[in-house]
């Protein structure tokens, strides 16, 4: 797997929840590409449970909803909105859990809209949550203009994340 860089890094005022690194309150996703497919590694936190030592689904529809985007800035080199999420919630999470792992793929996509699928796996690989997004694209100089996009590459090294 290769670390895929996040192109807003270092930009003034960027804030997001879902992967800004210096957002204490968010999730600080980060990603890497294998393949066809966009993966993240993530670990629970205490802070984000709904029901006593279990993560909320808020949060892992967030998780879901995030990873789809990465897909649409590193699969299609541009930026998107979602405009639609389903979400199947299959088994609960614990928020001791050592880590999840996030893995989503583009399914199809038509003209700018793009369907990606998302899966979200316990520590022990066994399938908990399932989405699918359906995202609305920018042409390439609208992501550029609105949302200072203009690529989204990986490092050149192959790593393993640490779990």
């Amino acid at each position: 797997m290769k670390k895929i860089i996040n192109p807003w890094k270092d930009m003034e005022g960027y804030n997001c929840f879902g992967c800004s690194p210096d957002n204490e309150a968010g999730v600080r996703m980060e990603f890497y590409e294998d393949g066809d497919e966009v993966v993240s590694i993530w670990k629970p936190r205490p802070e984000y449970q709904g029901w006593l030592n279990t993560l909320h689904g808020g949060i892992q529809s967030v998780l879901l909803d995030e990873i789809c985007g990465w897909v649409v800035f590193r699969k299609l080199q541009t930026g998107g909105v979602t405009s639609k999420m389903e979400t199947r919630f299959r088994k609960s999470i614990s928020t001791n859990d050592t880590h999840v792992v996030l893995r989503a793929s583009l399914r199809e996509q038509k003209r700018n809209i793009a369907i990606i699928e998302a899966r979200l796996y316990n520590s022990m690989g066994e399938l908990c949550t399932e989405a699918t997004c359906t995202y609305f694209t920018f042409p390439k100089e609208k992501a550029e203009t609105e949302m200072h996009f203009h690529s989204c590459e990986v490092e050149q090294e192959e790593i393993l994340p640490l779990i």
